[in-house]
């Protein structure tokens, strides 16, 4: 059987990661309270991206989940600036969190996040994509990036 983790846990994972490397190994602290509260703005755009991305899904009547069937392509804002909104406002999230700790360590696993989700959920979903949309797909990722 296949792992079939989905991307909200390694998103949490990392998101325990780096708040345990900020209390265990902080490195360099590069600022303090109350220009650390700058991550508030990442933090909010990436939950932002989520939401409208995850609302647009619902309304096209097709699965969040990479390991599912797609039953449409969804190519308006968010999907229109990446095509991976999802994964790119988990990844402002950790960033937002990284600048709100305000030590360098926690951005390693926030570094690591966007390899891993590549490997393991991105090109799987755009050969699945490929595979069911064809012409139309290849317009899209040829038009929009997959990250930014």
């Amino acid at each position: 059987m296949k792992n079939r983790t989905l991307p909200p846990t390694y998103f949490m994972l990392t998101l325990a990661v780096m708040v345990a490397l900020h209390c265990l190994w902080p490195v360099y602290s590069y600022w303090t309270f109350p220009v650390s509260l700058l991550g508030l703005v990442p933090l909010a755009i990436g939950i932002g991206l989520n939401l409208a991305a995850d609302s647009l899904f619902k309304r096209h009547g097709t699965t969040v989940k990479p390991f599912e069937e797609p039953s449409s392509l969804v190519t308006a804002f968010p999907f229109s600036i990446s095509r991976n909104p999802m994964y790119l406002g988990m990844v402002i999230i950790l960033i937002g969190v990284a600048l709100l700790l305000g030590t360098v360590s926690p951005l390693i696993p926030a570094i690591v996040l966007p390899v891993v989700i590549d490997r393991r959920f991105v090109r799987m979903e755009e050969r699945m994509l490929a595979a069911r949309f064809g012409e139309q797909w290849e317009q899209y990722r040829l038009q929009v990036r997959r990250w930014i």
